[in-house]
């Protein structure tokens, strides 16, 4: 009889078993079967049958055995629909009694088959009949002895001998299985996984094949590639149990499965069954189109096939597995594109803390950019720097991160924040450059003039204590944690080169330094899409030119501080144009209020008023003068070109005379020019007269001739409605998402992240509007911006999106639908940004 009922099936080739009906594994062992493996003889109860013996209602028990044509042992295994979702712990050795144990004692010895029933009495008593585990605590090591004492602590607990019929222990097996999947803990366990609530549990019932007797016998594991880098390499794990050795017992990965105690490898001991074992696994990967990692037993040199699972893998194996698999013919292109997660590049790309390392948690924030980095611990930029030019690494910690902390960024390994949220400036530079960093870690106390920190646990850190950032998953922790090293390799290169072939939308960067620009460019990426000029004003031997020009009381003072600021900027220029060899590269004129260029503090006004030889009362005056409420709302952007166009004036020409630099050297370079915070027609109008004005001075005083792209950077909500005023004045719009989201929301992006965890867990929001882009309110103002804008500029205007959220798998879909042309992200997110744009035209492709 193959098929007991509609629930309980026997596994043939061709049974009615599918991963939704009867789980992962069921269908997994039938596809064994139909390899012709030797599996041993199996029944798979479908999710309706265990949901059933939950609520009572037993399946024929003798029928059910029946189908294991008279097995002494079996066990019983979990079968979800996908093996992530876990399970209740596999049940071993049903069916041993009294009886069974005096049988097998003739075939493998006395001890071993005493040792074998003792196993079983633990496990049934603690998972089966839920008694105290502390009750079986004191039993004997000796066996038979101690098999003895088991049963009587069990008789004395329940008040009733062992069971010996195989059918009552397999009954009470099925059910204690089935109730423990539908527990309130089993459930929440398996929802924290991305499991549905009402997720569905298969089991099966499998012949034991218990691996041992007389001759080669024992157990183990064995795959064809190594789970942490993917290269084809025999690992596993086996232990020889002839003449009653001891069970399986995990061990590490070895190039030749482990020796055991006689020094044995399993293909010395059993060569003709280690062959089969190959080449058993080599039809496993090529039918099963997947790595798969078997668990066998030998018995008496007979091999078994109990279980066959997909390897456990790292990111970096996981992109190596699926270029093998590609270049063999065994899966297209395609698939092995769909099979890697966008975002699990991201191990690939940066360290990260041994996830198998003990961990002392000090603190947990929002993990802003990824990776990990252990160091001592600063306060201050300049503390930063010096450590760096000692060669030690250091942590930034700062209360929050502004545009004069830059140099500090370059110098630390990582960063840690009290405020800010993922888009906060720690969070924006950071994941730019490539810098662990975690912000919004309020639970620790940050004490700025003692220079310590205070974690929630009490545990005081001061200057030069050593911690670790983990900012991939957000946790501060104490002391110099295990690391492991990137590992992008040559399968990564040519997973992201067939991305490259499939997808049909552009990737920029956000670069605003060569070196940004230089792994950007390594990254594959298709341009600049976002250069910040403002941080290229705090390098050292500017900031005091800068502050002199703020400090200059016409324009012609100005104008003459620009001076000097002209060919640190023309070079700035020329040197990404030539990095990015013909790419475009869209320069964002000067943003911020001129505020953040000055000293905040007292010590900081008396030593700007001796660089500048001003009295003290007067740079008080100023830096009091230049204060705003709401400095975001304020004189910034393109309020600042208007107001004080000399700085504008100044940056066009660097970027002018920067482009005939490149040109004279060979490079092709258009260069792109954007205007921030636009929110009116007339504030273009303004901006591009003064930038068309001192490109036609250009041209007249060097007798060139260049061409450029005026766009502007829609980030009011105003700019996105208005969009059909301002696009045919331009070339291009790019929308900066982070402030549009802020004003959109009238949220401060950093300072929300106080608050935002309980907005998500409560749900006002399902997600936080900074780390993933909100489609309904945001998104429309884009689809408004885009539609009036193309209509009114016609349809060579350029469409793209430049703000963090460019780099999210999520943000890259909306942009396809709404016909953008590009998006730009961090150099580091790039390779997120191409595989994800890659796996959504595939997906568009196959319907």
């Amino acid at each position: 009889m193959q098929q007991i009922d509609q629930q309980i099936t026997l596994i043939t080739p061709d049974a009615s078993i599918k991963a939704q009906t009867h789980g992962g594994r069921a269908k997994c062992l039938q596809r064994l079967v139909r390899l012709d493996l030797p599996v041993p003889r199996t029944v798979a109860l479908s999710f309706g049958a265990v949901h059933g013996i939950a609520a009572g209602d037993m399946p024929d028990m003798a029928a059910l055995l029946a189908e294991l044509d008279g097995a002494h042992l079996f066990c019983v295994r979990p079968s979800s629909e996908d093996p992530d979702w876990g399970g209740p712990r596999a049940v071993l050795n049903i069916g041993m009694n009294d009886h069974v144990r005096a049988a097998l004692g003739a075939r493998i010895g006395e001890e071993a088959a005493a040792q074998l029933y003792l196993r079983f009495v633990q496990s049934y008593a603690v998972h089966v009949a839920r008694l105290d585990p502390d009750m079986l605590d004191d039993v004997s090591d000796d066996p038979e002895r101690g098999l003895a004492e088991a049963l009587a602590a069990f008789a004395e607990e329940t008040e009733e001998p062992f069971p010996q019929d195989p059918a009552v222990q397999l009954a009470e097996v099925l059910r204690s299985m089935a109730r423990a999947w539908e527990g309130t803990t089993a459930r929440l366990l398996r929802q924290a996984k991305g499991a549905p609530a009402d997720a569905g549990l298969g089991l099966v019932v499998q012949e034991m094949a218990i691996g041992l007797g007389k001759g080669e016998c024992g157990s183990g594991v064995m795959q064809l590639v190594n789970s942490q880098n993917g290269a084809r390499q025999i690992t596993g794990r086996y232990l020889s149990q002839s003449q009653g050795r001891d069970a399986l017992t995990s061990g590490s990965g070895a190039l030749y499965l482990e020796r055991d105690a006689r020094g044995a490898s399993l293909e010395e001991l059993a060569p003709e069954a280690f062959a089969q074992l190959k080449a058993h696994l080599a039809l496993m990967r090529t039918q099963l189109r997947e790595e798969m990692q078997a668990e066998f037993t030998l018995e008496n040199g007979q091999l078994h096939i109990l279980d066959g699972v997909r390897v456990t893998r790292t990111a970096r194996a996981a992109v190596s597995i699926a270029v093998a698999l590609a270049e063999e013919g065994i899966i297209p292109r395609e698939e092995a594109l769909l099979r890697i997660e966008p975002r699990a590049l991201n191990e690939l790309l940066h360290r990260r803390v041994d996830p198998d390392a003990p961990r002392d948690i000090l603190a947990r924030g929002m993990a802003a950019s990824p990776g990990a980095a252990t160091g001592k611990i600063v306060f201050n930029s300049e503390a930063a720097q010096a450590a760096d030019a000692r060669g030690e690494a250091c942590i930034l910690v700062r209360r929050e991160t502004g545009s004069e902390d830059i140099r500090g960024m370059h110098a630390a390994v990582a960063v840690l924040t009290e405020r800010g949220g993922m888009t906060s400036h720690a969070a924006v530079i950071g994941r730019g450059i490539g810098l662990p960093c975690v912000v919004g870690a309020s639970s620790m106390r940050f004490q700025m003039s003692k220079r310590q920190l205070t974690a929630p646990d009490g545990r005081v850190l001061k200057e030069g204590d050593e911690i670790t950032v983990d900012g991939t998953n957000g946790t501060v922790l104490m002391g110099q944690a295990a690391l492991l090293d990137a590992g992008h390799d040559e399968s990564f290169l040519v997973l992201m080169d067939w991305a490259d072939e499939m997808r049909d939308i552009n990737v920029r960067a956000n670069a605003d330094t060569p070196t940004d620009a230089m792994v950007a460019r390594n990254f594959k990426a298709q341009g600049i899409g976002l250069c910040r000029t403002e941080h290229m004003f705090f390098e050292e031997g500017r900031l005091t030119v800068m502050r002199e020009m703020i400090f200059a009381s016409t324009p012609k003072d100005r104008a003459a501080a620009l001076e000097r600021l002209l060919p640190m900027q023309r070079a700035d220029f020329a040197d990404l144009f030539r990095i990015m060899q013909g790419q475009p590269v869209c320069i964002r004129l000067l943003d911020p209020p001129l505020h953040e260029f000055l000293p905040t503090d007292r010590a900081g006004h008396r030593e700007l008023a001796e660089a500048l030889d001003l009295p003290l009362s007067v740079v008080t005056r100023r830096v009091e003068a230049l204060g705003e409420y709401n400095p975001m709302l304020g004189m910034r952007g393109v309020r600042l070109g208007i107001t004080v166009p000399e700085i504008y004036d100044m940056q066009t020409r660097a970027i002018f005379l920067a482009t005939l630099d490149v040109l004279d050297d060979g490079t092709s370079i258009i260069p792109e020019i954007m205007i921030p915070l636009v929110s009116a027609r007339r504030e273009v109008e303004l901006v591009k007269a003064r930038i068309d004005a001192v490109a036609s001075a250009v041209r007249t005083e060097t007798g060139r001739k260049f061409n450029y792209r005026l766009g502007v950077m829609v980030e009011t909500p105003r700019a996105a409605l208005r969009a059909a005023e301002i696009a045919p004045l331009v070339s291009f719009l790019s929308f900066g998402t982070n402030d549009l989201t802020q004003m959109t929301y009238g949220l401060s992006r950093d300072d929300a992240g106080r608050f935002m965890s309980e907005y998500v867990q409560q749900g006002v929001y399902p997600e936080d509007p900074f780390h993933t882009l909100d489609i309904d309110g945001v998104g429309e103002l884009l689809t408004i911006g885009a539609e009036r804008g193309r209509a009114a500029g016609g349809g060579d205007l350029t469409l793209s999106i430049c703000g963090e959220h460019g780099g999210n798998p999520e943000s890259i879909a909306f942009c396809r639908a709404a016909g953008f042309d590009y998006v730009s992200c961090s150099p580091f997110r790039v390779p997120v940004a191409r595989l994800a744009a890659a796996q959504l035209a595939i997906r568009d492709k196959i319907g």
